[in-house]
């Protein structure tokens, strides 16, 4: 019998594999919800499934998603990433990600960890939503509106309301898959 999922990731292998292992899996681990937030900020701009793509690429050439590493990023090691066409070859993003490595080891400098921080928005348990349909899931929320407030008050770059509310559905912040996808429950 086959799986009905939320229908924006029934385009290849690797969206429907990422949808069921990992969409709306809460996440508290501090190195891969710093993965997601450099994905999510990369991906602003382009489609979700071009950074999938690519995903095994930044997590080689960005040091697996090392913060403390990426926090220490020089001018050459930014001139390395722009040459590299298995990336998005942007400066102002990887600057960010460089940027938000820093101001991400401040973070876990006042709340002890990360992940105590940003699941301090939704009370340390997901929101779950009711969406019938993926046209009824939101782009954003007050609570990413707030979340990225915060975040660019921090300092942070590239993670708008938009990118965090993507981040907060990647990271299982928020569980928006639909009412009759088999990942629901």
């Amino acid at each position: 019998m086959e799986k009905i999922r939320c229908a924006w990731c029934e385009k290849d292998d690797l969206y429907r594999k990422y949808h069921d292992e990992e969409w709306g899996v809460p996440v508290f681990n501090d190195q891969t919800i710093f993965e997601f937030l450099v994905l999510e900020s990369f991906q602003a701009g382009l489609s979700w499934h071009t950074i999938l793509k690519k995903r095994e690429n930044f997590r080689s050439v960005f040091d697996d998603f090392n913060y403390k590493k990426i926090a220490h990023y020089s001018e050459e090691k930014v001139e390395e990433l722009m040459q590299d066409a298995g990336i998005i070859r942007n400066r102002l993003k990887i600057l960010a990600a460089i940027n938000n490595a820093q101001r991400f080891v401040e973070v876990q400098q006042e709340f002890g960890t990360f992940s105590k921080y940003i699941w301090n928005f939704v009370d340390g348990k997901p929101v779950i939503n009711h969406p019938q349909i993926l046209k009824d899931v939101p782009a954003t929320s007050t609570i990413s509106d707030r979340l990225a407030k915060d975040l660019k008050k921090r300092g942070f770059k590239f993670l708008g309301s938009t990118v965090m509310y993507a981040h907060m559905q990647a990271t299982g912040m928020v569980n928006d898959h639909v009412a009759d996808c088999h990942c629901r429950n």
